[in-house]
């Protein structure tokens, strides 16, 4: 047995002795009465209402509806007066508390109506009937029945708040879980775009030192030199996502790339072969992280995809700042060929910088050119709405 089931069982038990000591004591009060002398049956019935307590919550009305007709019967074999509302108060209250209120006011006014009715008839005074004994036992009836609609209605609020309070931590556990799952996908993004940018330089620069190491060695060195230094950027912000990832929650992380590192991709990838431009129209802003992190990438994603795929010499890097919004755009004289390398479906590449700028509520537009060559336009809100 459960410890709340050995609770419940002792509450019914004390109730039940309470009663059958109320009923008791009052048979035994009126010993002696003009009615037929109390002896062991009057005091059965005073263990009837008493055991009847011991399953009030199991079956409510039927406690109270034979609580009621036991009493009628009391009544009827003439034993001491007991009153109604004593031995009816407990079967009245458990079946207010079970959520049976009208059965205990059906039941309650049909007793008072009944025996205050009989007792007119038998003559009693109307005075002392009707303005004490009536009104004391009609109000203690009430007073009784509004203690377990009472009662019932707290454990219903109680257990509403206990729901509340579960799905409210459930809803926070989703959060939490989709939290997750957005920095797994940002993380998962940003390493693409590190590693595919820096193993297409390095396999460009690695491309032109062999085919130069015999016949221009100082070519061929410039070009190790190159990749050894891509090597040791992508290892350096390896490092910086590890350690971000490693950190406890508050503690400060180094600033992510953005559009002031831009030289730096160009650089690279003129260090790689490619004539670069880089035009800045409107006047420049500061862009909230995670739009400066986006544009970083969108420009490394697209370069990556020029050096891998698209057997370029000349790129152009527009950045137009409109007002609210920046058009950011990146062309190629190259083949034309997708960045999928010509499968015909989207890479993860083109997958990545169309989610990233989904969650800033931009845009992404891959295509070829009509004059030869492929251009890549993101449309980036300046102002990300919380």
């Amino acid at each position: 047995m459960v410890p709340a089931d050995r609770r419940g069982l002792a509450v019914d038990t004390a109730v039940a002795m309470l009663v059958l000591v109320v009923v008791g004591t009052a048979i035994s009060a009126n010993y002696g009465d003009e009615s037929a002398e109390p002896g062991l049956p009057a005091y059965a019935f005073g263990a009837l209402f008493g055991g009847l307590m011991l399953v009030r919550r199991r079956w409510p009305v039927a406690t109270l509806l034979i609580t009621a007709v036991a009493l009628l019967g009391y009544y009827m074999l003439a034993y001491p007066p007991i009153g109604l509302a004593p031995p009816l108060a407990a079967a009245l209250y458990s079946a207010a508390e079970q959520g049976r209120v009208r059965w205990s006011i059906g039941t309650a006014c049909a007793l008072l109506l009944l025996s205050t009715t009989v007792r007119i008839f038998e003559g009693d005074d109307l005075a002392y009937l009707l303005g004490l004994e009536f009104a004391t036992s009609a109000g203690f009836m009430a007073a009784v029945i509004a203690l377990g609609d009472s009662v019932r209605s707290r454990r219903g609020w109680q257990t509403a708040l206990a729901t509340q309070a579960e799905a409210a931590a459930l809803d926070r556990e989703r959060e939490a879980a989709s939290r997750v799952e957005q920095e797994r996908l940002r993380i998962a993004r940003d390493l693409h775009d590190l590693l595919a940018h820096t193993v297409s330089v390095i396999s460009l620069h690695t491309d032109v030192a062999r085919e130069a190491l015999r016949d221009d060695p100082a070519t061929a060195e410039r070009s190790l030199t190159a990749a050894r230094t891509a090597c040791s950027d992508v290892v350096r912000e390896l490092r910086a996502t590890l350690n971000a990832l490693r950190a406890p929650d508050g503690e400060e992380q180094p600033p992510a790339p953005g559009l002031a590192r831009l030289n730096s991709l160009v650089e690279a990838a003129t260090a790689a072969g490619l004539d670069v431009r880089l035009d800045v129209q409107g006047e420049a802003v500061p862009l909230p992280v995670i739009s400066d992190v986006t544009a970083y990438r969108v420009v490394q994603e697209s370069l990556s995809n020029i050096l891998r795929h698209a057997d370029a010499h000349r790129v152009e890097i527009d950045l137009d700042y409109r007002g609210d919004f920046l058009l950011l755009r990146v062309a190629d004289d190259g083949k034309g060929v997708a960045p999928d390398g010509g499968t015909g479906t989207e890479g993860w590449g083109i997958i990545g910088m169309r989610e990233r700028l989904a969650l800033l509520h931009g845009s992404l537009r891959a295509t070829k050119q009509q004059g030869g060559g492929f251009v890549v336009e993101a449309h980036m809100p300046l102002r990300v709405d919380a």
